[in-house]
């Protein structure tokens, strides 16, 4: 399994990768709208972590490549904002499979990554 993890912050995005990695799969980082783009475009991506609020670059945008390039990934959403809270990001994103605050414990989210990444 090949997850992305798109966070503009390393330090966290780094805490969420050591996890999933605990699982043996294989985990790449980005911290923008480009960076995500690439790695979607040369990897068979199968989960994406997606923060809604980059700081370069839109999730909206990755999202949508995401779903053009690779259809049966599936994202989970992470965000610190009140953005999306009402669940309509289900209705926004047809890829959209989880939906969390970027507090989630890495350990609920490597499990979270466990559970969708299995076909």
């Amino acid at each position: 399994m090949q997850v992305l993890i798109i966070e503009s912050r390393r330090p966290l995005a780094e805490l969420w990768m050591r996890h999933i990695e605990r699982q043996g799969v294989d985990v790449f980082l980005a911290t923008s709208t480009t960076e995500a783009i690439k790695i979607v475009r040369q990897n068979a991506i199968d989960v994406i972590i997606l923060d809604l609020v980059l700081e370069e670059g839109s999730a909206v945008a990755v999202a949508d490549y995401a779903c053009y390039r690779r259809p049966d990934a599936r994202v989970i959403y992470v965000t610190s904002t009140t953005f999306f809270s009402d669940g309509s990001v289900f209705q926004h994103m047809p890829n959209a499979c989880g939906y969390v605050q970027t507090s989630t414990s890495p350990a609920d989210l490597a499990a979270m990554v466990e559970h969708l990444g299995v076909n």
